[in-house]
């Protein structure tokens, strides 16, 4: 035996709770439209911009690339993603939404706000504290 004490080491007590944070949410785009966390996590990248490439997903959501590409494939597959070729760049495939992707994202978006401001709540009157400390430590760690 070690002093280790793995429920004190805070990348663990991070993961965990980044894990059960996400699964409790996943359940609203996993019941509705079948999404795995992968191809959430595309579809929500893709809401906040017009045409995205799989390496500018890939290096914002910290998925490899064949597991974004795979997600992409999916969700072309279901209709909820365009993919288009650059142009300028051959070996570059941009994403889009498609209509049937943007009116999913138009019905998780509430429930996604609702769900952050009952985090937030939980978090009582040092919320904001807490989500400073998050993007400050997220930052120092890129």
């Amino acid at each position: 035996m070690t002093d280790f004490n793995l429920d004190e080491f805070l990348p663990y007590q991070l993961a965990e709770l980044s894990r059960r944070v996400s699964a409790r949410f996943s359940r609203h785009y996993r019941e509705r439209y079948g999404l795995s966390v992968a191809e959430w996590r595309v579809v929500a990248h893709l809401s906040q911009q017009t045409a995205v490439s799989v390496r500018e997903i890939h290096n914002r959501v910290g998925m490899d690339k064949p597991k974004v590409s795979r997600a992409a494939t999916r969700l072309e597959a279901a209709g909820y993603v365009r993919k288009v070729i650059n142009p300028a760049d051959r070996r570059l495939v941009e994403l889009s939404l498609t209509q049937k992707g943007l009116e999913m994202i138009d019905t998780l978006s509430p429930i996604a706000a609702a769900y952050q401001a009952e985090l937030l709540a939980v978090l009582g009157d040092g919320a904001g504290d807490f989500v400073d400390r998050v993007k400050a430590l997220s930052a120092a760690l890129e």
